[in-house]
């Protein structure tokens, strides 16, 4: 386990490089015996920071939880970052490709919650029951650790690589639609990169989302009423250059767009 005093070392480098756009070594490679609860310690450091200088968290994203993210990171196991007011934009937004370090695409179900999810037993069952609406996104990606060889303590410490998200289609009741089957076709410049089913989220995107309530219970916290909770990609992460056009057509859900200048 690390040190209060290294923790905070790690992230006020974070910090430095979320501020400058820049990319770090790994950490894992510089603290050797770099733990889990090591990772989410810094993460809730750098949080603190964040809403000390007036950010506001606003809900959670999960990641690493379909097998085709797993493979394309070489991590096995989910993760969770927090999602802050100023990451959040509608779809048709122009967005500052500068903003951040890299940037990656996935495509998700968003579930904005109508009641909190809290304790060691949260089920799939209670998630849906607890879910005012189920609503398309995408996920931008933004890593300030070196990509290359990372672990998933490295992600946890980077807010699990949350950059921004882009919230758009038609929002559905958890019961409206079997959210296994919500498919989506993400495209760039109008030619299809990628696509996928929500199935791929642990079977159920609701899975990962009861996974998040159990996983914050065991830090001695919960998610919120009004939350906004990223479920998870079911696509493999896309890259983004500036000026391209991003485009996911949700079927039946409708679709998002955005534009990187």
């Amino acid at each position: 386990m690390l040190d209060p005093g290294r923790i905070a070392e790690i992230a006020d480098e974070l910090t430095a490089a979320d501020r400058d756009r820049t990319v770090v070594p790994l950490l894992t490679a510089r603290n050797p015996g770099m733990t889990v609860e090591d990772a989410y310690a810094v993460q809730r450091e750098w949080t603190d920071r964040a809403v000390a200088r007036g950010r506001r968290v606003v809900g959670r994203k999960i990641g690493l939880t379909s097998k085709v993210m797993q493979a394309a990171t070489g991590i096995s196991e989910p993760d969770y970052g927090v999602i802050l007011d100023d990451m959040v934009h509608e779809s048709g937004s122009v967005i500052e490709f500068d903003r951040f370090s890299n940037v990656r695409i996935e495509v998700e179900l968003a579930f904005v919650l109508a009641q909190p999810l809290a304790g060691p037993d949260v089920t799939m069952f209670d998630v849906l029951d607890a879910t005012a609406y189920v609503v398309p996104a995408l996920e931008i990606l933004n890593s300030h650790i070196a990509l290359e060889g990372r672990t998933i303590v490295d992600t946890i410490s980077d807010n699990a690589a949350m950059g921004a998200m882009v919230l758009g289609g038609r929002p559905v009741s958890p019961d409206a639609v079997d959210l296994r089957w919500i498919g989506a076709l993400l495209s760039r410049n109008e030619v299809i990169e990628e696509t996928g089913v929500a199935a791929a989220v642990l079977g159920h995107p609701a899975m990962g989302v009861a996974w998040l309530a159990r996983k914050l219970a065991q830090h001695g916290q919960a998610l919120a009423a009004a939350d906004l909770v990223l479920a998870g990609s079911f696509t493999r992460p896309m890259w983004v250059e500036r000026g391209d056009v991003v485009h996911a057509d949700y079927g039946t859900l409708g679709a998002i767009a955005c534009r990187f200048v």
